[in-house]
């Protein structure tokens, strides 16, 4: 049976570990080692990821089975796209799954919980940023009713790549 946690600062070195696992697993055959290590080192250190845990804006779940970790999500109220501002929105900031439970319904399950979070805090609008090439993820985003509506810069690395965002309405 799965269930969520809510990350604290006591869970940060479990944080630090599915973040990088995660985003390892998802992006290393596409891209250089040089560019995954400097992103990992500069994005997902304990640093990085306790200022993030921090930041009141933010809010951080784990899927776990068990105690078993599966994934991970994030949530941002903070830095909303110029075409959202007047929109009372959320950002899915991150959401991972570990590689051996791909296919599960972990992603499934941390999407409704996004989507449960995002009503309970009576926002209108819940949004994303995902690479163009990460076709995996656009299907899924897409199965759950986001739609495309703009792109902005993700810097890699030294790597300059083209994210999509998309959005969904929510209802009131």
């Amino acid at each position: 049976m799965l269930h969520i946690q809510h990350v604290t600062a006591d869970d940060i070195n479990r944080l630090v570990n599915i973040s990088r696992e995660t985003f390892y697993d998802t992006f290393y055959a596409e891209n250089t080692p040089e560019d995954m290590q400097q992103f990992l080192d500069s994005n997902l250190s304990e640093e990085a990821l306790h200022k993030e845990l921090l930041d009141s804006a933010n809010a951080f779940f784990f899927a776990l089975q068990g105690d078993q970790l599966l994934g991970y999500c994030k949530l941002s109220e903070a830095d909303l796209p110029e075409l959202l501002q007047d929109k009372n929105a959320i950002e899915i900031a991150r959401i991972y799954v570990s590689k051996h439970a791909l296919g599960k319904g972990v992603g499934k399950f941390l999407m409704q919980h996004c989507m449960e979070v995002a009503k309970d805090r009576s926002k209108t609008c819940i949004w994303l940023g995902v690479w163009e090439h990460n076709h995996r993820a656009i299907q899924f985003y897409s199965q759950w009713g986001f739609t495309k509506f703009s792109e902005h810069k993700f810097v890699l690395g030294n790597d300059v790549q083209n994210d999509w965002l998309m959005c969904k309405l929510l209802k009131a």
